[in-house]
């Protein structure tokens, strides 16, 4: 009612910007204008996240991640779906498999705002769900599984989200799936806004900006260590950030002078359900995607006759495949995805002359 509330979800903001100012972060015109661009996204995001969709008795989904809001080197390839739970609830998934290359659906715990996490408290992979003849499903999400159930969604008592993955080889002819939540047993109806739910909305959605941005800005400088490679990542970090575990992550930094380019070798593609490398922002964001040619996967990179990938990364196209655009930028992060491989490859990088990559596609 005084307004201190208000103030204090300024305060968390500004604070939240010193991670923009980073003294190992780029202080370049590009990467500072995306970095403040970066924390009004996150701010957008926990808005929804902790205000208009924030309800557990009342559900919806919403997109944690899409074109124009970036968390943690959100896949270019997936649809990303979350709703916001009581682990004290039981809740219904209804939907239609469509015919996505991918599909998954996990529960969650923690936060970026609180403990800096987002760890896993079930999980349920769509080749093991049953399905009606027209592709329908309906799911149980309890703590213990229902005796009549045929698909069941584990949450504990601290659970507070469910977290759907959908995973596209090419969204231009992929089905998504449908997906709705609705909270059993209950005839409640919705009160009014409360000064104590506002209250709580806005210390939550500041602190889920300020929390993630300093997750990622963590993890980016942890990345300064090896640049220009791309060693598998630290499994268990990316799980307990909110991973999905059917994924094997590698992540890195990348650096280039106006004249180089940076080779990724994959020398062969094992046996999996997908994979996709991917070039981000020094935020850890995927590049703009729906402009420039920032990632490619099983479906669409061009393999060579031995079944090797080879993906060029380069200011300007040099006129090989798999060309990667860097988009103005001159350093940021990168992802490289195994979904489900029998064992991971690990890529060979080095970093080239421009001139040596026009050579040989001449």
């Amino acid at each position: 009612m005084s307004g201190r509330v208000w103030e204090e979800f300024c305060d968390t903001l500004k604070r939240a910007g010193r991670q923009i100012l980073r003294p190992e972060a780029p202080a370049s015109e590009l990467d500072r204008a995306e970095g403040w661009r970066y924390l009004t996204r996150l701010l957008r995001i926990g808005l929804e996240m902790h205000l208009e969709c924030a309800d557990p008795d009342f559900p919806m989904f919403f997109m944690p991640s899409h074109e124009t809001a970036k968390i943690g080197a959100d896949n270019p390839d997936n649809l990303y779906l979350m709703a916001r739970i009581n682990g004290a609830n039981e809740y219904v998934l209804r939907g239609t498999r469509g015919t996505v290359s991918y599909l998954s659906i996990g529960t969650q715990k923690g936060g970026y705002e609180t403990d800096g996490k987002m760890e896993p408290t079930g999980f349920l992979d769509a080749r093991d769900l049953h399905l009606d003849a027209e592709g329908r499903f309906e799911i149980i999400v309890a703590a213990e599984r229902p005796p009549q159930a045929k698909n069941w969604l584990r949450i504990e008592a601290s659970s507070n989200a469910v977290l759907v993955r959908q995973t596209f080889l090419d969204r231009r002819i992929e089905r998504p799936a449908t997906i709705s939540i609705t909270r059993c047993g209950s005839d409640a109806r919705p009160q009014p806004l409360s000064a104590e739910r506002i209250a709580q909305a806005l210390r939550r959605a500041a602190g889920f900006v300020d929390g993630t941005a300093s997750v990622f800005a963590d993890w980016a400088q942890s990345y300064l260590a090896h640049p220009n490679q791309l060693p598998l990542a630290d499994q268990k970090v990316c799980q307990a950030a909110g991973g999905d575990p059917n994924i094997v992550y590698h992540h890195s930094y990348w650096k280039l002078a106006d004249d180089e380019a940076l080779v990724i070798h994959l020398p062969r593609i094992p046996e999996c359900r997908f994979w996709n490398l991917q070039i981000n922002n020094y935020w850890m964001e995927s590049l703009d995607y729906r402009y420039h040619r920032a990632h490619f996967n099983a479906h669409t990179a061009r393999r060579a006759a031995d079944g090797s990938v080879t993906l060029v990364l380069a200011h300007r196209d040099p006129g090989v495949a798999n060309w990667l655009e860097t988009a103005g930028h001159d350093r940021g992060t990168m992802c490289l995805r195994w979904v489900g491989a029998k064992q991971h490859v690990d890529p060979e990088l080095r970093v080239v002359k421009f001139t040596e990559l026009q050579r040989s596609a001449a």
